[in-house]
């Protein structure tokens, strides 16, 4: 592995800026630190509020990703306080929890990591721990003991799995004490990871390439057995049916009891690992690590074309794996969502989930690098995780279940995908603003190339596409339901307003161009997602932008004014139709959005003196003399996509300040 270390020139670097850059530094490696992986701490004396000087360790704080960990990432805590923990016979968690919280120099730091005590028995300044992938391969072997002896000999303090808490670093401090020697420049604990340490951060990483770097050799080597039973890299079927894909997310946010995000994987690497013959035996043996446990459950689903049914039969595993297993906690337990988290299908690819698209990613991820533990735990022997029980503790072990609660409350839109036309500029924009900000993942269609980087969210896919253009937007559907799994809201956006004209001057083809563009794309759209929307596990629900002008039309806006007629027309009976499907379909008709690109300053200038009056004037130019905002029209779409309009369909609302022509 190669070293990324980067010395300072500038000097007077403190401990803890020294901690952060050895974190940062081995977080660098996607295969040691994966998602929050990991941990570190530094030893040092600072001088406290009397005057004394206080020996404190700082850990790394729960919940912080080594990657990008800051100073304020770290917990300082009393080192004489975690040694005195360390002599305890036995402490609960949650005991154990206060008294590090108890221990710390400064009240507003982030929990410190549940592992601190084991920083804290290791005597030497710099630690650094990682869950890297191939001392994992090592350790998930039938005799993981036997099989880091041969590599590493003496050079390791080798300590046995033990769930992480008080437990284990209670067998660390006693066993550490009788195995470590001179030549000791790592710990390795079983199923879990390797420590390193040393005077300083850069020593201790160091020692960690150089412990890694020979594991990797050994993989790498002639004395590693050939994954025989992998398969060569599978040709990718055709194109899976969206359609499909959508009911498979639908039957797995039914089981969740809420909506979930589904991604649809189908890189070389995925159809590597889903083409072995061995596949369902292989995937079957448990996660790379006990820590995965929570993002990725104990296993996948591993089905060929995955379905309904498929899952279903997954869940009834899990239950009956729940009732094997809920007698090992001695308090009571409620079972968690059954559900799958990731899908292997040797037909369809790979399916990750999870409540957002971060949790589906970081499955993702997750798994990508379990194949590569697996098969290069085959290439040393046979790769072996640990017993079911085992894994049910970390499962349902309650520090491990916050970990996942941290984020809070979700938004009220998290697990659900919206499409919106026009979603470049003005109106649309801000539609898919608020959507994002309400939890749900947005894709966003526009003529406009730039939509692709109109927001830098993972829950943003920005696609150019003319509306008009029937493949387009199928192909825009498809890639909706690949990155996200499916469809639950629709807002239509798009639009264009014609050069103003009477009807006797009226160019054909501009007639042509707005009524394609404003209603013939519409019902292009709807036909084709309309599939899509009935699959919805949360209903799927329609929101038209429409106009005053549907209402009131003025002179010279012929094309305009029939369009959004018609297209009121078509999502009136949209409404009609759709019911019987649980889909709502809603219309808002926006008038005077001055914050659009329509409205240059040069043309508010022109409208305002041909009224009199000035500006401001003209944009409060409505019943309740008030400015209407895109963000406005925003604000009533989202409210029609929740509980609000919960039981409203048909419904056509104006958002315009008051028009005494409409009214």
């Amino acid at each position: 592995m190669k070293s990324l270390w980067q010395t300072t020139t500038s000097g007077g670097q403190s401990a803890l800026d020294e901690c952060v850059q050895g974190s940062r530094t081995i977080g660098a490696h996607d295969a040691l630190v994966l998602h929050g992986g990991g941990n570190s701490s530094i030893k040092d004396t600072i001088t406290d509020v009397t005057g004394a000087e206080l020996e404190v360790i700082y850990v790394k704080g729960s919940g912080w990703d080594m990657a990008t960990i800051k100073p304020q990432g770290f917990a300082p805590l009393r080192l004489s306080r975690l040694r005195e923990l360390l002599t305890v016979e036995s402490i609960t968690d949650a005991a154990l929890v206060n008294e590090l919280r108890c221990a710390l120099v400064d009240a507003s730091a982030p929990d410190p990591s549940i592992e601190s005590l084991l920083h804290a028995l290791l005597p030497y300044r710099a630690v650094l721990h990682s869950h890297a992938d191939v001392i994992v391969s090592l350790t998930n072997q039938p005799d993981p003991a036997a099989a880091v002896t041969e590599l590493f000999g003496d050079s390791v303090v080798l300590i046995p799995y033990v769930m992480p808490g008080f437990d284990l670093a209670r067998v660390a401090n006693e066993l550490w004490p009788r195995l470590a020697t001179e030549k000791t420049r790592g710990m390795v604990l079983l199923n879990h990871g390797l420590f390193t340490f040393g005077d300083t951060m850069a020593e201790a990483y160091s020692r960690h390439l150089e412990f890694i770097s020979a594991a990797e050799a050994a993989v790498a080597g002639d004395d590693a057995e050939p994954a025989a039973s992998a398969a060569p890299a599978t040709p990718a079927p055709a194109t899976v049916d969206p359609l499909a894909i959508a009911r498979l997310r639908r039957a797995i946010s039914a089981h969740a009891g809420r909506p979930m995000i589904m991604g649809h994987h189908t890189d070389e690497r995925v159809w590597d690992f889903v083409g072995r013959s061995d596949l369902t035996e292989i995937a079957s043996r448990g996660p790379a690590t006990p820590d995965h446990i929570i993002r990725t459950k104990r296993l996948p689903l591993v089905a060929s074309g995955a379905d309904a049914a498929g899952v279903d039969g997954y869940v009834a595993d899990y239950q009956a794996y729940f009732d094997r297993n809920r007698g090992r906690s001695p308090v009571p337990l409620d079972i968690l969502d059954p559900t799958p988290r990731f899908i292997l299908d040797p037909e369809q690819g790979m399916f990750t989930v999870g409540r957002t698209i971060k949790d589906a990613n970081i499955v993702r991820d997750i798994a990508l690098h379990t194949f590569d533990v697996i098969e290069a735990g085959e290439r040393l022997g046979s790769y072996t995780a640990l017993p079911e029980g085992e894994l049910f503790d970390i499962e349902y072990w309650d520090l491990e279940q916050a970990k996942l609660r941290m984020g809070g409350a979700p938004a009220e839109l998290t697990g659900q995908v919206a499409l919106v036309t026009g979603a470049a500029s003005g109106i649309g924009r801000s539609i898919a603003k608020h959507l994002l900000d309400l939890g749900a993942c947005v894709v966003g269609i526009d003529i406009s190339p730039g939509v692709t980087d109109t927001f830098a969210s993972a829950g943003w896919l920005g696609i150019p596409v003319d509306v008009r253009d029937r493949a387009a937007l199928a192909d825009a559907l498809r890639q909706t339901v690949a990155r996200f799994g499916g469809l639950d809201i629709l807002v239509v956006a798009a639009g264009v307003f014609a050069e103003s004209a009477p009807i006797t001057a009226l160019d054909g083809a501009v007639w042509d161009r707005t009524l394609a563009i404003n209603v013939g794309s519409v019902q292009t759209l709807f036909a084709i997602a309309q599939p899509l929307l009935a699959e919805s596990p949360s209903y799927g629900r329609v929101v038209v932008i429409g106009s005053k002008n549907f209402a009131a039309p003025g002179p010279g806006a012929a094309a305009y004014s029939a369009s959004k007629a018609a297209l009121t027309q078509l999502a009136r009976v949209a409404a009609l139709e759709w019911a019987g499907d649980g889909i709502r379909v809603n219309t808002v008709h926006p008038d005077a959005v001055f914050d659009t690109a329509l409205w240059t300053p040069e043309l508010l200038a022109e409208r305002a003196a041909k009224y009199g009056v000035s500006i401001d004037e003209y944009k409060r130019r409505n019943l309740l003399s008030t400015e209407v905002t895109s963000l406005d029209v925003a604000h009533m779409v989202g409210a029609m996509v929740t509980a609000t309009f919960q039981s409203t369909t048909g419904a056509q609302v104006p958002v315009d300040g008051g028009n005494d022509r409409v009214i």
